[in-house]
């Protein structure tokens, strides 16, 4: 049975882990292991988001669609690779900051568990995939999940950040109190769709402008 080893979010999500919908995810991918089908990421690592960004301490979210579907790649943070090279998604997202703070130092590797560390809760809206094959678990269950994690920081915390980057992220603005919270839009960052203004959406130093507005602790990019 999937479950999230942080307290605050098993708390918070105790009462969707019961419903059918969660129930029926959890048979789906049973099944898929007796059939020796692999997906990603691994068992261990589906809820790393929630478990590094305890629900207290989340500052920004960060919304991703689907995991990574390759090897080696997927490892519960949307955007986020565990290891070689560099996706071109993620690419842009450091050129962005690049010219967004001149300081900025692109890192030399796409593990962002550093800024799950610091709050930013890196969300993909359905947080496994069969390998090889995009978008093959969009239909199991995990969109009522993730809509209800959603839903749940908008209700329950205050001055959240909200990047919703492409259309799909952007369909789940509805799900967020605009009083309470900033939402940035942009482009996704993919290559197909990038150079149409996500590198000059400025997020990054927009964030860190807002949190020390509201006496938070501005991001390390």
């Amino acid at each position: 049975m999937l479950s999230i080893s942080d307290n605050e979010w098993s708390s918070l999500l105790k009462n969707e882990f019961d419903k059918p919908y969660f129930k029926d995810i959890n048979t789906f991918l049973d099944q898929e292991s007796k059939k020796d089908i692999v997906f990603f990421p691994n068992k261990e690592n589906i809820f790393t988001a929630f478990n590094l960004s305890p629900f207290s301490k989340v500052k920004v979210v960060i919304l991703g669609q689907d995991p990574y579907h390759g090897q080696n790649q997927a490892h519960g943070l949307s955007f986020s690779v565990q290891s070689g090279k560099i996706p071109p998604s993620l690419q842009n997202i450091y050129k962005a900051i690049k010219l967004d703070i001149s300081s900025y130092e692109i890192p030399k590797n796409g593990d962002l568990t550093h800024w799950a560390k610091q709050g930013i809760l890196l969300l993909n809206a359905t947080l496994t995939v069969e390998a090889n094959k995009a978008g093959s678990h969009q239909n199991i269950g995990w969109e009522n999940f993730t809509d209800k994690v959603i839903s749940i920081l908008s209700s329950q915390k205050e001055n959240l950040i909200f990047m919703l980057w492409g259309k799909f992220a952007q369909k789940k603005a509805n799900l967020i109190d605009i009083k309470k919270h900033l939402i940035l839009t942009a482009p996704h960052p993919s290559p197909f769709s990038a150079y149409n203004g996500f590198f000059d959406c400025k997020h990054f130093s927009k964030a860190n402008k807002f949190l020390i507005e509201n006496e938070k602790e501005p991001i390390n990019w």
